[in-house]
């Protein structure tokens, strides 16, 4: 068999420019850059932060280049980070497996995973408590794509339920859901303009008078409805706002007006007739949701086994 000396030449050789590095820079290196922290890598490593420190800086030497931006919040990786970090993941995580990977016993830290709020809500924390019960951690955050993916750069989650794909490389994505959005109002207002055959009939002019309800003040769900559905530019003002889907869905059954929902948020309701479903196009507007995460596997197990279960029960979503 193989012996450890072997093991890492040949990892040297198979990460080719940094064949020369020392492997123990290298494994430090993946992980800060699995990690987005110094603090965490070193509890992942059973390392002390200043030696982290230290090993990284030294790599940054020997390279000549920055590998990470220090931010108040962790570590993000700078560019030439992902082009090494893809480069020697996967020898370094053979040569984990072929050694016998380390020796702690630690349970693994929580999973940190964000997302859309109402996703986050009503399809995935009951998807995934077969997984707590099984003794996975997790810690949920609640936000909009944009913000939680620079966080995701910056190391502070696993994972991320996004509804774009991001662009580029520092980043990985698989399709995850899509979602469907649907035009509703209540059984009072549905029968106040005519019903569902009356927009069939008369299009989006059916709603004039009928107060909106929106997410934000510049509508982007019900904008790209309109401009999917009935091939025209939204010219409207929201009745009421509000940064909260399930606070709109509320709101509407309340009697307040019409909205755009996305069916899953408002399935039960439309069965119960308790909301009322004013429009069937035959091609409806249609979101994909992205699972996302940083390059590489894991130093936490648990992350693939939340990722994994997570893909397997948006099948059914």
């Amino acid at each position: 068999m193989r012996n450890r000396e072997t093991n890492a030449r040949e990892v040297g050789a198979q990460v080719g420019g940094a064949a020369a590095l020392d492997l123990n820079l290298l494994r430090t290196f993946l992980a800060v850059y699995r990690t987005g922290s110094f603090t965490a890598a070193a509890r992942l490593l059973g390392l002390s932060q200043p030696t982290v420190t230290t090993q990284v800086r030294a790599l940054e030497r020997q390279l000549g280049r920055e590998l990470f931006e220090r931010q108040a919040r962790g570590v993000s990786p700078a560019p030439h980070a992902d082009e090494l970090a893809a480069r020697i993941v996967q020898p370094l995580d053979s040569l984990a497996l072929l050694t016998g990977g380390t020796t702690d016993d630690r349970p693994p830290e929580p999973v940190h995973l964000a997302g859309p709020n109402e996703l986050l809500t009503r399809q995935v924390l009951p998807a995934l408590a077969p997984l707590v019960d099984r003794g996975v951690r997790l810690r949920i955050t609640p936000g909009l794509t944009e913000p939680l993916l620079e966080d995701l750069r910056a190391g502070h989650h696993d994972l991320v339920i996004a509804t774009f794909r991001p662009r580029g490389r520092a980043l990985t994505a698989v399709p995850l859901s899509d979602e469907e959005f649907v035009l509703v109002a209540s059984p009072t207002w549905a029968e106040r303009i005519g019903g569902p055959a009356r927009i069939t009939a008369d299009g989006p002019a059916a709603l004039h008078g009928v107060p909106l309800v929106a997410y934000a003040e510049d509508l982007p769900i019900v904008r790209r409805y309109w401009r999917h559905v009935f091939g025209r530019r939204l010219v409207r003002q929201a009745a009421v706002t509000m940064p909260d889907l399930n606070a709109v869905k509320a709101a509407v059954l309340g009697g307040t007006g019409f909205t755009v929902l996305p069916r899953y948020l408002c399935a039960d309701e439309l069965a119960s007739r308790a909301l009322v479903l004013l429009h069937e196009p035959d091609d409806p507007p249609i979101n994909t949701g992205f699972l996302v995460q940083r390059p590489g596997a894991s130093a936490n197990p648990h992350v693939a086994l939340v990722r994994d279960h997570l893909l397997e029960a948006a099948r059914d979503w």
